[in-house]
């Protein structure tokens, strides 16, 4: 029995690649805000530090479970939702990191809720971009059905 959804669309190292990337930009945006929000550059930086590593995993995570869904890889919806659904796991991440690092519900709240903005515009540029990069796709390495003459 073939499961056709369980095909993979992207390689391991396709998936790995696109989270550092998405961090590099995303602990750049945290530790702005942060900083901007709190007025402590040590605090943004214990944040930004602190997501670096639990972001690297959900977002590992977040692309192997959106590889089960093969509906329109190539839509600017798809791009989209994936951005609100990454967003949501992420604002999630950031806001309980943040009161940690602070212990100040309102530094948490806010420096959540920006992101839940500046980070989906951010997120959606940056799936755009990658979907221009063809290294790792494998839905372009599958065979394509014979065309009738």
């Amino acid at each position: 029995m073939r499961l056709d959804f369980l095909e993979r669309t992207q390689s391991h190292q396709r998936a790995i690649a696109k989270a550092v990337s998405w961090r590099a930009v995303g602990t750049l945006d945290t530790f702005l805000w942060s900083w901007l929000i709190t007025h402590h550059p040590a605090s943004a930086g214990a944040i930004a530090t602190f997501e670096t590593f639990t972001k690297i995993l959900l977002f590992y995570l977040h692309e192997r479970i959106w590889r089960l869904i093969l509906w329109a890889p190539d839509s600017h919806l798809r791009s989209f939702i994936k951005a609100v659904s990454w967003r949501i796991v992420g604002s999630l991440d950031t806001f309980m990191l943040s009161l940690l690092v602070t212990g100040r519900m309102g530094y948490a709240i806010s420096i959540a809720s920006v992101e839940a903005v500046t980070k989906i515009g951010l997120f959606y540029l940056h799936e755009r971009a990658w979907r221009l990069v063809p290294w790792g796709r494998l839905e372009d390495v599958k065979a394509k059905p014979a065309q009738a003459v």
